[in-house]
């Protein structure tokens, strides 16, 4: 046993896509854990999406290239 945790199918990771989408828009604040462990408040500026059979992925406002879908939680938005 490698310790490694099992890797998702294409379904279960367009799944949790869908899931994440329906409930935050393009737009949606989140904050994201950084490769350095830097937790940084952002917006998401593209929906999330399955990238290459083996990852859910999402690009973020002012960040170079995309963020496991995992390392990215929805703040609550701000009461009006």
């Amino acid at each position: 046993m490698t310790g490694r945790p099992a890797r998702k199918s294409a379904a279960q990771l367009q799944a949790e896509c869908d899931k994440f989408n329906a409930a935050h828009p393009v737009g949606a604040a989140v904050s994201v854990k950084l490769d350095s462990g830097e937790v940084r408040e952002t917006v998401t500026n593209s929906e999330a999406q399955v990238m290459g059979s083996h990852t859910a992925v999402i690009w973020l406002d002012g960040i170079s290239g995309c963020y496991d879908l995992e390392r990215v939680t929805a703040l609550k938005a701000a009461k009006a």
